[in-house]
């Protein structure tokens, strides 16, 4: 390649981003200075965060400006270095944004050991995807055996781990996922107890069904409907540690229907539930225990993956997309190169 492509923000979207918000250019490869390296990206990470980064709100993050190349972390391999702890052909972890070729500066990389997982896994189960269920569910989730664990976006790169680690940990695990073969698959291929679709008209009696004992733990990936159903079914002392809203994260208005909010907070301090949002990047110091843990787990078969691999660097803003709506079929990530 003798350009660098990227995705640039050059419009704030209200609702779903399309290509008059994120504009695919070309520009000249950088040139990496003293201490640093040039990559080319091989996998670039899809993950339903950066539609947030998308909106110039108040967050945990600061968003991306316009004219700024879209956030986003990749597997990417060293062509040039100038440092001498990498070499060319080395692969690392690099927040690259959306583009095909970038210069970082050697002491913000994470050289990844192929050898232990394949490249594009190091964005999924050994990467942030698998990161954010190990923290959200060990760290705040803290189940124990015989409780219920439900988990929303079952089939998704977190939900997928979040389910099999609390097997692990000798829990009944409950899936909720938007389509009848995501269901399946988190049951057949993860181990999941049971798992129900929020699409059915009869959702919230198939939950019910599915969590006899009640609910202990619920990991929240998706909020709208599912959080609802979850909420007249969960137990005293009852833990939610909150991941994501995807069901929100395009909505141009509040919703209709009457005011939620006291007999919420009512139930959280009747039934004193725990909750806590968290983002996993606050937790680098579990990061090695993490990565030993799962390596682990993997060589042994006792943790699973599935990948949503999409081919073309020019097709990351339709997956994107397609991620937003629930498309995707796992860990979804371009294969850049």
């Amino acid at each position: 390649m003798t350009k660098n492509q990227k995705f640039t923000l050059v419009k704030r979207p209200v609702g779903m981003p399309d290509e008059t918000h994120l504009k695919l250019e070309e520009s000249a490869i950088p040139t990496a200075g003293e201490d640093e390296v040039l990559l080319q990206t091989r996998y670039l990470s899809l993950d339903p965060y950066m539609r947030g980064r998308m909106n110039d709100s108040a967050s945990y993050a600061t968003p991306v400006g316009l004219g700024e190349v879209m956030t986003g972390e990749a597997v990417s391999e060293v062509l040039e270095s100038r440092h001498p702890d990498l070499s060319p052909g080395d692969m690392v972890i690099a927040r690259t944004g959306w583009q095909t070729h970038s210069v970082a500066r050697a002491d913000a990389l994470y050289r990844i050991d192929p050898g232990l997982a394949p490249p594009s896994a190091w964005l999924g189960v050994m990467g942030m995807t698998g990161f954010t269920a190990y923290v959200g569910l060990l760290e705040f989730g803290r189940p124990k055996p015989g409780e219920t664990v439900v988990v929303s976006a079952a089939s998704g790169a977190v939900g997928q781990v979040v389910g099999q680690i609390a097997k692990m940990k000798g829990c009944r695990v409950v899936g909720v996922a938007g389509a009848n073969d995501k269901c399946q698959h988190v049951v057949d291929h993860y181990g999941f107890d049971a798992c129900v679709n929020y699409k059915d008209d009869n959702f919230e009696d198939q939950l019910e069904k599915a969590c006899p004992n009640g609910i202990d733990v619920y990991f929240e990936n998706v909020g709208g409907k599912v959080f609802e159903a979850v909420m007249k079914l969960v137990n005293p002392f009852a833990r939610i540690p909150v991941c994501g809203r995807i069901a929100h994260y395009n909505q141009t208005e509040l919703p209709e229907g009457p005011d939620r909010l006291v007999p919420f907070m009512g139930q959280i301090l009747i039934k004193r539930l725990m909750f806590r949002g968290f983002i996993q990047s606050d937790h680098h110091e579990l990061l090695p225990q993490f990565r030993r843990d799962m390596s682990q787990w993997l060589e042994e078969g006792k943790v699973r993956y599935q990948e949503d691999v999409v081919e073309g660097f020019e097709n990351a803003l339709s997956a994107f997309q397609g991620l937003l709506q629930g498309r995707n079929r796992g860990k979804l990530v371009i294969k850049v190169s």
